[in-house]
């Protein structure tokens, strides 16, 4: 008798959807897999021609063998996932980095279309069995078979846009910039970059990770004759699990540059005869903490390291961030004393100047934060007491830290302006020189019409705080 075929039933739509969405995750940054680590790149390359050519099969004609072919193809997936993810059974640097360069669960959205793609290809030929036990292909069987696969098209729907939604987002993170690495024509040299542009550097490589930085030089006419130019140094929010540093797309947006004033500062800045660097650092959970941390450590020592190559002041060196970046600017500024890994380990890792946007300072007062901040800061860190409190910067305050500059919107309900309020008051106890502004009408963000001080005067306030404590 020759093979029934699964018909092509809303449940083995949706199988393919899902396999294809998470074949797309890994694929869209296999260029930057190439960069990290080879090996991964070709596997990568293999279970995506395996799993496509599945699929191309299936929708040809449905047998029950290439089912159960694009299941395991799936199944593969899922195998790699997990012998390179959380504690890896595989050498080398995780495959996954450049993946979760935007969004930093987005291997997990690939596992779970993986999953949803296996389970729903080991139903079909269970279910082709039993339709075919029942002899629904008798004629007065043909009303009930109409309406289970209406009912099975409506019990499908919504699990068919769970698919779409989750390639989607996956899609767009591991995809965003350069097949996820971000050097956008290819990363240059630190050395004799154009004045008044921007040029991508790698500015380390940790675990074999490349990480990028964006600089943005000062104009010709803003240079000081005979001295470097000082720095500041912009770190993106997005709770450490979301963004990036550039300013447009997916990562732009989850990054919320506009919060943290980053077009106006860096234009004000950069007329000022600043340098200004934005940075990349490896997402939550897919690097666990302390890795942005670290990456934000390295970034400070690789402008020391090339100081002479890029025309600056090493002495001289700001950090600003919003939310999350005013959490590791804060962090940054207190832990000097930590040297931090990667290279360049002869170099200081410490800053002069820290503006801090309100960013958390106290991770085990989150309990009545949002859900959705809830979630973010356990993705992220964990739930672990000592874990979120070996990494909330009010526990790092000693005397001998640089100036703060801290600024917290007074409807801010993501963090509390009373952890502002707090981190305050124990670095002015510590004698640390600390200027503290509650912006009126606004939340977690900077730039909201009608605040007070108005975003040009907070702008300026930041200028104003770089020059003096920069000087």
């Amino acid at each position: 008798m020759p093979e029934r075929l699964p018909r092509r039933s809303p449940l083995l739509i949706t199988s393919l959807l899902a396999t294809m969405g998470g074949a797309s995750i890994y694929l869209a940054p296999l260029a930057a897999v190439w960069r990290t680590a080879w090996p991964y790149a070709v596997l990568f390359a293999v279970l995506g021609v395996a799993q496509l050519g599945a699929i191309v099969l299936v929708l040809a004609r449905p047998t029950s063998r290439r089912v159960l072919l694009a299941a395991a193809a799936a199944l593969a997936v899922l195998v790699v996932w997990l012998l390179t993810r959380g504690t890896p059974v595989l050498p080398g640097p995780s495959p996954w980095i450049p993946v979760d360069s935007v969004i930093g669960f987005t291997d997990s959205i690939c596992a779970a279309l993986q999953v949803i793609g296996v389970a729903g290809f080991g139903i079909v030929p269970v279910l082709r069995m039993v339709a075919a036990s029942h002899g629904t292909d008798d004629a007065r069987a043909q009303p009930r078979q109409h309406l289970r696969r209406m009912a099975g098209a409506v019990a499908v729907a919504p699990v068919t846009l769970v698919v779409l939604v989750a390639t989607f987002v996956g899609f767009s993170g591991a995809s965003d910039g350069f097949a996820g690495a971000g050097f956008p024509g290819g990363a240059v040299a630190p050395r004799h970059l154009p004045a008044g542009k921007r040029s991508t550097v790698e500015y380390c490589r940790i675990d074999g990770v490349p990480l990028a930085m964006d600089i943005y030089t000062p104009p010709a006419t803003a240079a000081t004759p005979g001295r470097g130019a000082p720095v500041a140094m912009y770190i993106h929010g997005g709770g450490l699990v979301l963004g990036d540093r550039k300013r447009s797309g997916l990562g732009a947006s989850l990054s919320n540059h506009q919060a943290a004033l980053f077009t106006p500062l860096l234009e004000r800045l950069n007329a000022g005869g600043y340098l200004v660097a934005s940075v990349d650092y490896r997402l939550t959970p897919a690097a666990a903490w302390p890795a942005p941390m670290e990456d934000a450590k390295c970034a400070v020592r690789f402008l020391r390291a090339h100081a002479a190559d890029l025309g600056i002041d090493q002495s001289r060196i700001g950090v600003w961030g919003a939310s999350g970046g005013g959490w590791l600017s804060s962090m940054l500024g207190l832990t000097h004393h930590q040297s931090g890994s990667g290279p360049y380990a002869e170099q200081s890792s410490a800053v002069q100047a820290v503006v801090d946007m309100f960013g958390p300072t106290d991770l085990n007062d989150f309990a009545d934060a949002p859900p959705f901040i809830r979630f973010l800061l356990g993705a992220g860190i964990g739930t672990s007491t000592a874990t979120r409190r070996s990494a909330s910067p009010i526990n790092y305050v000693t005397d001998d830290a640089p100036p703060f500059l801290i600024l917290h919107g007074t409807q801010d309900e993501d963090v509390r302006p009373r952890q502002s309020v707090r981190f305050a008051e124990r670095l002015r106890a510590a004698g640390v020189p600390t200027t503290f502004v509650t912006v009126a009408g606004t939340g977690h963000t900077l730039a909201t019409p009608g605040q007070q001080p108005s975003t040009q005067e907070v702008t300026g306030m930041v200028v104003d705080f770089f020059t003096a404590t920069l000087r």
